[in-house]
């Protein structure tokens, strides 16, 4: 059967499932607190959908979607399941897997990363790494602050890892990686120790987007 690309009818039927998840993200509570976790390589799925968030933007007099996202921030309690599932997959030895795991833990202090695939009905605009993109991205939370990505990397063509981890990814998305600076030049946290939640804004002249994580106690 012929790949035929996300049309009117496909978009809608792709919006209906993208809105509700949208509407409940706030009632996913997650949690950026550090620490040993007792994960295996199974809890992988249940860890993804914690941290994995879909939004739209949406033109609502033809109701058709300019743009649908779904991010995944990789916060310390995702990298940890993350590794204990690559580990597991690719048959690390316990010292390669405990490196890795250093690794990626110490590298979550340094910056907040997102993974994004998103499309729209224009492949170039939606094109986040270009300096012409119809969209912006920032890091938001509720106590004001607004972050811009320091690097936002394009994943040309994702692979076997890519679709299996994030099971989101398919032909008709665009990939990224976004980073942001998990502090400010003044010393400041991007993402206030106060914030009751923070998310990822995508902005631009059709319209606008927040994809939402409400901290808690999870």
């Amino acid at each position: 059967m012929p790949r035929v690309p996300p049309g009117s009818i496909r978009r809608r039927a792709l919006l209906a499932l993208a809105l509700p998840a949208a509407s409940c993200a706030t009632t996913r509570r997650v949690s950026l607190s550090e620490g040993s976790r007792e994960y295996v390589s199974y809890d992988y799925d249940q860890i993804l959908q914690r941290w994995t968030r879909t939004g739209s933007v949406v033109a609502i007099a033809e109701f058709d979607d300019l743009l649908t996202v779904t991010a995944t921030f990789e916060s310390w309690d995702f990298r940890w399941a993350y590794t204990v599932r690559y580990a597991e997959d690719y048959r690390l030895t316990v010292e390669q897997r405990q490196l890795l795991l250093d690794q990626t833990l110490a590298l979550s202090r340094e910056e907040h990363r997102f993974y994004v695939a998103l499309y729209g009905p224009n492949r170039r605009w939606n094109d986040l790494s270009r300096k012409d993109s119809a969209w912006v991205v920032r890091l938001v939370d509720d106590k004001g602050n607004e972050t811009p990505a320091r690097l936002v990397k394009a994943i040309q063509r994702p692979g076997a890892l890519e679709r299996t981890y994030f099971p989101y990814t398919n032909v008709w998305r665009q990939v990224f990686h976004v980073v942001f600076p998990t502090h400010r030049e003044d010393g400041a946290p991007t993402i206030s120790r106060e914030a009751r939640w923070f998310g990822l804004r995508f902005a631009g002249a059709q319209g606008h987007s927040d994809l939402i994580w409400d901290l808690g106690a999870g």
